[in-house]
């Protein structure tokens, strides 16, 4: 998702995205939501996308400072206007709420499978 949407922002006619290699165990986390999309599986979809939101905002925020502590950071959103601290930016708050509703259908279709 990160390589489309850079591909996306870069306006440019060849779509060339970009990731960083930091990035895989902070898109591995998303298992870890599993057992927040079990407990809020019968909820409202406008309460689980806020929850799922809050809960990618908090990852980002903790593992963005985290690598900034080790100078690994891959993104700086301190250009940003709604930025905290330069790791998360809250207008990116519809982005998350979407992508958190995904994950939950991903995991299930994968459990429907297994």
């Amino acid at each position: 998702m990160e390589i489309i949407w850079t591909s996306i922002l870069s306006g440019k006619k060849t779509l060339k995205g970009t990731t960083s290699l930091w990035m895989f165990p902070v898109y591995g986390s998303v298992v870890l939501m599993e057992p927040i999309f079990v407990l809020f599986g019968g909820w409202p979809v406008f309460i689980r996308g806020t929850v799922y939101m809050l809960c990618i905002f908090v990852a980002e925020y903790v593992t963005g400072l985290s690598f900034n502590a080790a100078g690994v950071c891959p993104w700086d959103y301190s250009h940003a206007k709604l930025n905290i601290q330069g790791v998360i930016r809250l207008d990116y708050a519809p982005l998350w709420f979407g992508a958190g509703l995904f994950y939950e259908w991903v995991f299930g279709l994968i459990s429907t499978i297994l």
